[in-house]
């Protein structure tokens, strides 16, 4: 099987997403891409996929920057370097036998670049529905887990009850 990785053009999804869209609009960049890289290391430990998500940096002067956050590769891109170029180079690198590569953008210029690749394509809006859907999926696994009383045998009340009956009628 493939080994699944995707490729996150950073601030197209935070200017696409709901939830961070107005803070991309006031310039609030920082609590935006906390938001989105905790929503994005989530999705990646429910789908078990490797993420790295790409910023812009070609504005801002100094080399490029590259750290781990949670089991999300974030990069900085180099002075002079868009993250258009960044992620479309990456994309074709690891666009192998061995290798699943989807790009999330809504750039469509860098959709087409990216699908003529032969890598996938995931718009901004269904990233953001699929973390949705993980999310959803994660808080209905934990509503399911009772945490309130650790269970001290395999069976609960009724089938307990069910089991003194079935013995009762052995016995007799």
């Amino acid at each position: 099987m493939k080994k699944k990785l995707m490729l996150v053009d950073g601030y197209n999804m935070i200017a696409f997403w709901q939830e961070t869209r107005q803070l991309f609009k006031t310039n609030q960049l920082d609590e935006a891409r906390n938001i989105l890289l905790r929503k994005l290391n989530n999705y990646a430990n429910f789908e078990n996929i490797d993420i790295t998500c790409v910023f812009d940096a070609q504005y801002v002067p100094g080399l490029r920057q590259r750290y781990d956050q949670y089991k999300v590769e974030v990069i900085f891109t180099e002075e002079d370097e868009t993250a258009d170029a960044y992620i479309e180079r990456t994309a074709a690198d690891l666009n192998t036998a061995i290798n699943l590569v989807e790009v999330a953008t809504s750039d469509l210029n860098e959709q087409w670049t990216i699908f003529s690749q032969g890598a996938l394509r995931v718009s901004a809006r269904e990233l953001e529905q699929r973390v949705a859907t993980v999310k959803s999926d994660l808080n209905q696994m934990s509503r399911q887990i009772d945490l309130k009383t650790p269970k001290l045998r395999p069976w609960d009340d009724d089938q307990m009850s069910k089991l003194r009956a079935l013995l009762h009628d052995v016995d007799n």
